[in-house]
C-alpha cells in the first residue's frame, strides 16, 4: 500500500490548529478516497454529503488528532463509517438497488465466475442481500478493508478495535459472502412438492 503524501498528515493537521486554511491540504489529499468509499456504501446521490460531513467533523476535531499518527486516513475513514451508520437505511437501499452493472462495487470476486447476465444478476443480488443483512460491525470492517486501501492495522485504528478483532470480523464477513456466492452459483436445485432441496453431492 502506498503512502505518497506531499507531507505527513500529522504535521499538516498540527499547523492547521493555528492556521485553519492549512487543513485544506488534508481535504485535497484524501477527499477523493473518502468519496469513493462513500459511493460504495451509500450510492452517488449521498456520497457527497458523507464526504463533506466527514471533513467538517474532522476539521472541528483537528485539535484532538493524535499527532503521533502520520497517516490521517484511518481517522477520516473512521469518521465516515460512523456517519454512514447514521444513514443505515440509505445504505440498505443502495445495496437493495444493486444490479449486475454495479457488480464491481461488491468486494468479492465470485461474480466474475458466472457466465451470463442473468446469472450475474442473481449473484449480485445474493451478495448484496448478504451484505445488507450482515452485522454492521462485520460489514464496516469488510468494506473499510476492501475500499479504503487500509491494511488490518488501519482498519483497527479506524474502528477503534484490536487487530485481532478486525481479523475475526473479516473472516466472518468473507464466510458470509462465500455462502451467498455458493447459493447463487448452484443450479443443481430441484423443486419437490413446493419445497426446494439442494441435490446431495457425491464424494
Amino acid at each position: 500500500m502506498s503512502n505518497t503524501f506531499v507531507s505527513d498528515d500529522n504535521e499538516t493537521i498540527r499547523k492547521s490548529v493555528g492556521t485553519p486554511a492549512v487543513f485544506a491540504e488534508v481535504y485535497d489529499r484524501h477527499a477523493p478516497a473518502v468519496f469513493r468509499y462513500a459511493i460504495g456504501r451509500v450510492g452517488h446521490s449521498h456520497a457527497d454529503d458523507i464526504m463533506s460531513e466527514t471533513f467538517l467533523v474532522a476539521f472541528n476535531r483537528r485539535a484532538s488528532f493524535d499527532l503521533s499518527v502520520v497517516d490521517a486516513r484511518p481517522w477520516l475513514f473512521g469518521i465516515a463509517t460512523t456517519l454512514i451508520r447514521k444513514h443505515a437505511r440509505v445504505e440498505a437501499r443502495a445495496w437493495k438497488g444493486l444490479v449486475a452493472d454495479g457488480a464491481a462495487a461488491v468486494p468479492f470476486d465470485a461474480i466474475a465466475a458466472v457466465g451470463t447476465r442473468i446469472d450475474a444478476e442473481i449473484a449480485v443480488k445474493e451478495i448484496a442481500a448478504a451484505l445488507r443483512k450482515m452485522p454492521a460491525r462485520d460489514r464496516d470492517a469488510l468494506l473499510l478493508y476492501a475500499w479504503s486501501d487500509l491494511d488490518y492495522a488501519g482498519v483497527a485504528e479506524a474502528l477503534g478495535i484490536p487487530m485481532g478483532t478486525v481479523r475475526s470480523r473479516l473472516n466472518r464477513a468473507r464466510h458470509t459472502l462465500r455462502r451467498a456466492s455458493h447459493r447463487a452459483s448452484r443450479p443443481e436445485q430441484e423443486v419437490d412438492h413446493g419445497r426446494t432441496d439442494v441435490v446431495a453431492e457425491t464424494a
